[in-house]
């Protein structure tokens, strides 16, 4: 689930001893680097607040965590196989060199033809292809991310300039049921 404003770091991956230390998957490299005292976990597709009382970073890609008011393993249980995010303010400044097409999620695409196509909400990566994947109207679309597609990137503005294929958008429009307005 795609949450505006908030980037997602890592997930909950299981309970460590009795007093409702977590283990984190890490999925954002420079984590640790960030400064935070408190992170959001995703609870039935609503971001719950809680301060952090203790990070400690560990292993590539792994980290611990304690969590104010989650003091035993069945508190933190509930919290298993649940995803992380922390505010987009927080999240570092890219270099240019750095940037990669999965760093796109959360762009604006836009196709020249059809004008704003919608935030994209994921980026998957196929054997011969990355696709990205955005609420067009109501409707998931994916649409190929390559030279032949990708016009413009303003990273600055998070705006994804695309071309799309010709009939794409009607491939996923076509099934819809017309609506009365």
């Amino acid at each position: 689930m795609k949450h505006n404003g908030y980037f997602k770091v890592a997930t909950v991956g299981k309970t460590k001893g009795l007093k409702g230390e977590m283990q984190l998957y890490v999925e954002f490299d420079g984590l640790e680097d960030i400064k935070f005292n408190a992170l959001f976990i995703d609870i039935a597709g609503k971001l719950v607040p809680y301060f952090v009382s203790v990070y400690k970073p560990s292993i590539k890609n792994t980290a611990y965590v304690y969590l104010e008011d989650v003091d035993t393993i069945e508190k933190a249980s509930v919290l298993l196989k649940k995803e992380i995010y922390l505010p987009t303010k927080l999240k570092p400044a890219m270099d240019e060199n750095e940037f990669t097409l999965f760093d796109l999620e959360g762009f604006m695409a836009e196709d020249i033809d059809e004008g704003e196509l919608g935030i994209i909400t994921a980026v998957h990566e196929y054997p011969q292809q990355i696709i990205a994947a955005c609420d067009y109207d109501g409707t998931e679309i994916l649409f190929p991310l390559n030279e032949n597609t990708i016009k413009g990137i303003d990273v600055p503005n998070n705006i994804l300039t695309v071309d799309l294929p010709e009939g794409l958008l009607d491939i996923y429009l076509e099934d819809r049921e017309p609506t009365d307005d």
